[in-house]
């Protein structure tokens, strides 16, 4: 009986593919596979953010067409940091909120945030302030006695 390959640790399954001798085959695989990990927290933002491409664009400070080629492609490694900063926003928004309620959360403005909205702050390029004010929202240590 065959195993499969998700059935194997990583290397294990790395190595039965390189067994196979089709390294051009094998790197097409892991250029997909980084593809898809590298674009799959864009794409999530977008779907939980409620943002339309033209949208997201805006977020990055690019046009619609290089947001979706960033879609289909991963995006630069120079935008990896923010990437990851809405990407940890996200997850926490997820996390703590109802997935309907994220769009309204995003877009209301906040007294601590000066009066702008997560989104608005994301716009402005401070995607770090934006993964920051979500995990403030979240840390219950400041509520507790």
């Amino acid at each position: 009986m065959a195993v499969a390959l998700t059935d194997m640790s990583p290397a294990d399954a790395a190595a039965v593919l390189i067994a196979k001798g089709d390294q051009r085959w094998t790197r097409s695989l892991v250029d997909e596979l980084d593809r898809a990990i590298r674009t799959e927290p864009l794409a999530r933002f977008v779907e939980l953010w409620d943002l339309s491409n033209a949208g997201a664009a805006r977020v990055f400070g690019v046009s619609r067409q290089a947001f979706s080629k960033w879609l289909a492609n991963g995006p630069p490694a120079a935008r990896a940091e923010a990437v990851t900063d809405l990407a940890a926003a996200t997850d926490l928004l997820d996390r703590y909120v109802k997935r309907e309620r994220i769009p309204a959360v995003v877009r209301r403005s906040a007294p601590l945030l000066d009066g702008v909205s997560l989104l608005d702050l994301a716009a402005s390029g401070d995607t770090r302030a934006v993964a920051d004010s979500v995990i403030a929202m979240f840390d219950l240590r400041r509520i507790q006695p």
